[in-house]
């Protein structure tokens, strides 16, 4: 039995929250998950400027995000991304997102640790910011490696699903999706906060109902709140009190039944659904025949 203590766990059990540093507390149970999204730092924060709703901001994030020598960010990556693999089911897998900062990093430790590669999606965003030094290409993509964990095990992917989202037509690895939108930080700001947009497509193509989600940098837990939107559980971590405390208003804003109704309308995929399949979401989420070990 392990002695760690969650930081937040909701009455019906699918929404828990770790405080601490993700390669310690991963190592001190066991559970296996049916799939991981992680959202690693990037290595951005080096004293540069952006623009956001039209102001120049400073790009750091944090120390957390604070770059370092090529060969500490490699090592980095391979203890985590080791430590996330030994959490996946067999048939699982893992979903990372990435610039060109840490993309190659970890697509080679991927394959070094005996993972396939099955897609690298291509989140071009509909809404990116201004590059506001006018001596290259405005940034307005980011990459999202999708991979499982064994090369020979068959893994889970919901082609229907994925179909008819996009028109009834097969779906590319390109997807056009908008960046963060102002109400997804009503409960606060967290500086690389993904949209739900992203999440909740990434959660229906790779799980199903009741399955259990890994988010081992969880930040403000966009990808607990796409998780249970979509009857799925989640347990995030991340060291972070701060996003901790961003992350529990927005899984208690969940609670009010008229707040998810709104989440529901606002994501276009989830919305799609529900206009051609009414009955999709309806179901209950299954019981838990598995359970985190605290």
């Amino acid at each position: 039995m392990s002695n760690i203590i969650p930081y937040y766990r909701s009455q019906d059990r699918a929404f828990t929250l770790l405080h601490g540093n993700s390669l310690e507390l991963l190592a001190q149970f066991e559970f296996k998950f049916d799939m991981i999204f992680a959202d690693p730092p990037y290595f951005l924060s080096n004293d540069g400027i952006s623009v956001q709703a039209g102001k120049i901001v400073s790009v750091n994030k944090g120390e957390w995000d604070r770059g370092d020598d090529p060969e500490k960010i490699n090592q980095f990556n391979k203890q985590w991304v080791a430590l996330c693999r030994e959490k996946l089911k067999d048939k699982g897998t893992i979903w990372i997102s990435g610039t060109y900062h840490n993309i190659f990093s970890v697509a080679t430790v991927l394959s070094e640790l005996g993972f396939k590669i099955l897609n690298v999606v291509t989140w071009a965003k509909t809404n990116p910011p201004p590059n506001i030094s006018c001596r290259y290409f405005t940034y307005s993509t980011e990459f999202v490696l999708w991979a499982r964990k064994s090369k020979k095990k068959p893994h889970y992917f919901n082609y229907e699903l994925m179909k008819q989202i996009n028109d009834n037509k097969q779906m590319t690895d390109v997807w056009r999706l908008p960046a963060i939108s102002r109400w997804e930080k009503r409960c606060g700001k967290h500086p690389t906060q993904k949209p739900l947009s992203l999440l909740s497509r990434i959660i229906m193509a790779s799980t199903k109902p009741g399955d259990w989600i890994l988010d081992p940098f969880c930040g403000s837990s966009t990808t607990g709140i796409a998780a249970n939107l979509l009857k799925r559980r989640y347990l995030g971590v991340d060291s972070e009190k701060d996003f901790l405390r961003i992350s529990v208003k927005r899984r208690q804003e969940l609670e009010d039944v008229s707040v998810e109704e709104d989440y529901r309308n606002k994501i276009q995929d989830i919305k799609k659904i529900e206009t051609s399949s009414p009955c999709f979401f309806s179901e209950e989420i299954p019981p838990i025949y598995t359970d985190l070990p605290f």
